[in-house]
C-alpha cells in the first residue's frame, strides 16, 4: 500500500494517526505546506520502505522512533527546517540506500555510527550547520556513489579512507573549513591516491582551507578551477589558475613540515604556558589594576604591554573611532594579535559604557559575537577592552569599497551570522540583551568572512524577553526604531527593526542616511515602493548574475530578503518577528537559493 501526494498543496501537521497505517510501504508528501514535527507514531509503519517529506516546513528533530523502520531504504527530508543532531540510531537502519537530509538546520557532527550503513548509495547532508571532523572510517561506505557535504562547517582533513570509495561518481565538500592536503600521490602508498577513483565525474572542494598539490591524474585532469577555487594554499597546473607547485623534493619537505609542525607547536605552547604560569607567581601586579573576570577566563595583560604593542596608542595603529573611544591594533610579544578599545573617560557616559560592555561580554559566548581577551582598568585614568582581532575589518568597508564586491551568498551568510548573534542575545540568556546599535560598522569579519557582532557600549539588559525599558538612547539615526525616538522605549523588537534596515542596506547598498532620502522618503519607504517594480531598480547590481537562470535565482533571493526586511521593520513592535523566526526564514532563503543555483548549473551542463 502506498500514499503518494506530492505537490498537492496539503497544509498543516502530519496527523499522529498516520502510524495506524501499518501496511504502508511508501509515503511521499514532498512539495506541500506541511508544518510541525515529524510525528513519533511514524515508527509504527513497520513495512515502510520509502519516506519523502522534501520541500515542506517541518521543524524539530528527527524522532528516534524513525530508527525502528528496519525496512526503510529511501529517506528524503531535504529542504525543511529540521534541527538538532543527526540521530546516531540512524546507523541501525542498515536497509538505508538513499539518505537525503540537506537544506535543514542540523547542527551536530556526522555520527560515526552512520558508517555502519554498508549498502548506502547516496548521502546528502549539504546546507546544514554540521561541524567537527568527517568520519575517519568513511571508507566503509564501499558502494557509495554520491556524497554531498557542502555548505556546512566541517573543519577536519579529508580522510584518506575516501579513496576506498571505488564507485564514487559525485563528491562535494565545498564551502566548509576543510584543512590539510587533497589525498594524492606524493610517493606515498597507492591507497592514498584520490586520483585512482576512476568513476569520479564531479569533484568540488572549493572555498575551504586546503593546501598542497592538486592531483593531475585520472579524472582530475578534466576538472576546472571551479572545483578548487577559494583555497589559498593549493598549487597545480597552469590551467587551474593557481600558483605552480615546487619540485617534488620540496613538496616532500612541505609534507614533513605539515606533519611535524603542529606537534612541535603544541609542545612549544605547553612549554610557554608553564613558563608564563611560573613567572606570574613571582610577579606582583600594580595595585591599581584589576581584572574584571577570573584569571582563568581572561588573559592578564598589563598597561605597559598594551602601550608597547600599540606603539604608545599611535595613529599608525588606529583602526577607528567610536562613540566612547578609539580602537587600536597591536601584537603582543607572544605573537597574539588583538584590537584594544580604549575609552575616552572625558566623555559623559564612557564609564557606564565600559561597565556595560564588560557585563555583556562577561556573560555571553557565541561564535558570532566578538570575543574578549582581557580588560584593563586603572582607577579613573585608563579603561580598555582587549578584543579578538578581526583581520577583514568591518562589514561597512566590504559593502561600500569598490574593490570589495560581495556576492549575494556572502552577504546572506553575513546576515545569518548576525541574526544568529541577535537570536542568542535575545533568547539564549537568562537576562535578554538588547544590542541597541546595530549597523554595518559594528559587524566585524574574521579571516573566513564569518561575521561577529561588536560594540556593546549602549546595550541594555532586560528582565525577560517580553520586557522593555524607557531610557535615553544613543542609537544611530537611520537604524533606530520609531519607539526609541518617540518614547525612548528599548526592547528586543527595537533590534529587530534595526536588523530589518540592515537587511535592506545589505541588498540595496544604500545607507539609510543617503542623500537621496530626504523629507518623508526613507530607505524603508523606497524599498517598500520599489519592491513591486523590476528589482534592478533597487537591488545592488553586483548581486544579479548575467546568466539567465542564475540571475533568476539571485533575483528571487534578493526579493525574499527584502520581504523579510520589511516584516522586521514594521512600524509597531508587536507586528515584528522575533529573531528565532528570522533566523529560520533566512536559512530557508539560503537553502532555496543554493538549490536553485545548483539546478541552473546542472541545466547548463
Amino acid at each position: 500500500m502506498m500514499f503518494h501526494a506530492d505537490g498537492c498543496d496539503i497544509i498543516g501537521r502530519i496527523p499522529n494517526e498516520i502510524g495506524n497505517l501499518s501496511g504502508l510501504i511508501s509515503v511521499q508528501l514532498a512539495d506541500n505546506g506541511l508544518t510541525g514535527d515529524i510525528p513519533v507514531t511514524i515508527g509504527g509503519l513497520k513495512e515502510l520502505q520509502s519516506l519523502s517529506l522534501t520541500d515542506n516546513t517541518l521543524e524539530g528533530s528527527i524522532p528516534s522512533e524513525l530508527c525502528r523502520l528496519d525496512k526503510l531504504a529511501l529517506l528524503f527530508l531535504t529542504s525543511n527546517t529540521l534541527s538538532g543532531p543527526i540521530p546516531t540510531c540512524l546507523g541501525n537502519v542498515v536497509s538505508l540506500r538513499n539518505l537525503f537530509l540537506g537544506s535543514n538546520m542540523f547542527s551536530s557532527s556526522i555520527p560515526s555510527a552512520l558508517t555502519g550503513l554498508k549498502d548506502l548509495l547516496i548521502l546528502n547532508l549539504s546546507s546544514n550547520s554540521l561541524t567537527g571532523s568527517l568520519p575517519i572510517d568513511i571508507g566503509k561506505w564501499k558502494v557509495l556513489i554520491s556524497m554531498d557535504l557542502s555548505n556546512n562547517q566541517f573543519s577536519s582533513d579529508i580522510p584518506t579512507g575516501v579513496v576506498n570509495l571505488k564507485d564514487l561518481t559525485h563528491f562535494s565538500l565545498s564551502n566548509n573549513r576543510i584543512t590539510g592536503l587533497i589525498p594524492q600521490s606524493l610517493d606515498l602508498k597507492e591507497k592514498f591516491q584520490l586520483e585512482k577513483l576512476r568513476y569520479l565525474i564531479y569533484f568540488n572542494v572549493s572555498f575551504n582551507r586546503l593546501e598542497g598539490k592538486i592531483p593531475g591524474g585520472g579524472a582530475f585532469g578534466n576538472y576546472s578551477i571551479e572545483s578548487f577555487k577559494g583555497n589559498k594554499g593549493l598549487c597545480g597546473a597552469p590551467q587551474l589558475h593557481v600558483r605552480s607547485c615546487q619540485r617534488n623534493s620540496k613538496a616532500r619537505i612541505k609534507l614533513v613540515i605539515y606533519v611535524t609542525l603542529p606537534i612541535a607547536s603544541t609542545l612549544l605552547v605547553v612549554a610557554l604556558i608553564i613558563i608564563i604560569l611560573r613567572s606570574r607567581k613571582r610577579k606582583d601586579n600594580l595595585p591599581t589594576q584589576e581584572d574584571l573576570l577570573p584569571l582563568g577566563t581572561w588573559k592578564r595583560i598589563s598597561y605597559h604591554e598594551l602601550h608597547q604593542a600599540t606603539d604608545g596608542f599611535s595613529q599608525n595603529k588606529l583602526l577607528g573611532n567610536g562613540s566612547y573611544g578609539s580602537v587600536y591594533h597591536g601584537t603582543l610579544s607572544d605573537g597574539i594579535t588583538f584590537a584594544v578599545k580604549v575609552f575616552n573617560l572625558e566623555l559623559q557616559g564612557a564609564f557606564k559604557s565600559f561597565d556595560v560592555e564588560c557585563e555583556v561580554l562577561r556573560n555571553t559566548r557565541h561564535r558570532n559575537l566578538i570575543k574578549i581577551i582581557s580588560s584593563r582598568s586603572n582607577d579613573l585614568d585608563f579603561k580598555a577592552l582587549v578584543l579578538e582581532f578581526m583581520p577583514n575589518g568591518s562589514f561597512d568597508k566590504w559593502l561600500y569599497y569598490d574593490n570589495h564586491i560581495l556576492d549575494i551568498l556572502q552577504r546572506l551568510n553575513i546576515m545569518i551570522d548576525i541574526a544568529s548573534a541577535l537570536e542568542y542575545l535575545h533568547h539564549g540568556n537568562a537576562t535578554p540583551i538588547v544590542h541597541s546599535d546595530l549597523k554595518p560598522s559594528n559587524v566585524l569579519l574574521d579571516e573566513d568572512m564569518v561575521a561577529h557582532l561588536s560594540d556593546f557600549g549602549i546595550a541594555k539588559l532586560l528582565c525577560n524577553e517580553d520586557s522593555m525599558i524607557q531610557t535615553i538612547t544613543m542609537a544611530t539615526i537611520g537604524y533606530m526604531a520609531p519607539e526609541y525616538g518617540i518614547d525612548g522605549i528599548v526592547s528586543t523588537k527595537g533590534d529587530v527593526y534595526s536588523f530589518g534596515i540592515l537587511l535592506m542596506e545589505t541588498v540595496t547598498r544604500k545607507k539609510p542616511i543617503d542623500e537621496m532620502f530626504t523629507g518623508e522618503r526613507s530607505l524603508k519607504s523606497w524599498v517598500k515602493e520599489s519592491i513591486s517594480t523590476p528589482l534592478n531598480q533597487v537591488v545592488d547590481m553586483n548581486l544579479l548574475s548575467t546568466n539567465g537562470r542564475e540571475h533568476s535565482a539571485a533575483n528571487d533571493c534578493a526579493l525574499s530578503i527584502l520581504q523579510v526586511a520589511l516584516e522586521c521593520s514594521a512600524e509597531l513592535p508587536d507586528e515584528r518577528h522575533n529573531m528565532k523566526e528570522i533566523v529560520t526564514k533566512l536559512k530557508k532563503i539560503k537553502a532555496k537559493f543554493l538549490k536553485n543555483t545548483e539546478r541552473a548549473r546542472q541545466r547548463l551542463t
